[in-house]
């Protein structure tokens, strides 16, 4: 008795073998319950990690400035991913709480670390210092 070999139904998957390189962005600087929130982000496009302030009249998320003057110069929040509103307000993630790497952040002209601790901390946003062993002081 003979069998036939069909190709109807082969799984056209082969096996094999692949290597990718996971470089984390160390943003993440502790375990810490995240938790993040949808928001509308203005005014430009920004990278995951940026510090962001609220405008008050509107509600909308944009980069905390010192210089600015409608409620976005107090860092409010940390931005999840990144998003590029520069064509218009889009939909984006921030994180509400956790504990991240200060040296990972992205801040705003004339903002300083200090300062974003000193505002984001009671709102449970807890900004960590990172010991190299390159360079422990």
């Amino acid at each position: 008795m003979t069998l036939n070999v069909s190709t109807i139904g082969d799984n056209p998957q082969q096996p094999g073998i692949s290597a990718e390189t996971y470089v984390p962005d160390q943003l993440i600087a502790g375990n810490l319950k995240l938790v993040t929130d949808s928001v509308t982000i203005t005014g430009g496009a920004f990278k995951r990690g940026t510090v962001m302030g609220v405008i008050t009249a509107s509600g909308k998320y944009t980069q905390a400035l010192s210089a600015s003057t409608d409620g976005s110069q107090t860092p409010a929040a940390i931005l999840a991913d990144d998003s590029d509103a520069s064509a218009g307000d889009v939909t984006g993630g921030v994180y509400l709480m956790a504990e991240v790497n200060g040296n990972a952040l992205i801040l705003g002209t004339g903002i300083t670390l200090p300062a974003a601790n000193k505002a984001l901390r009671p709102l449970g946003i807890f900004i960590k210092n990172s010991v190299s062993a390159a360079d422990p002081t």
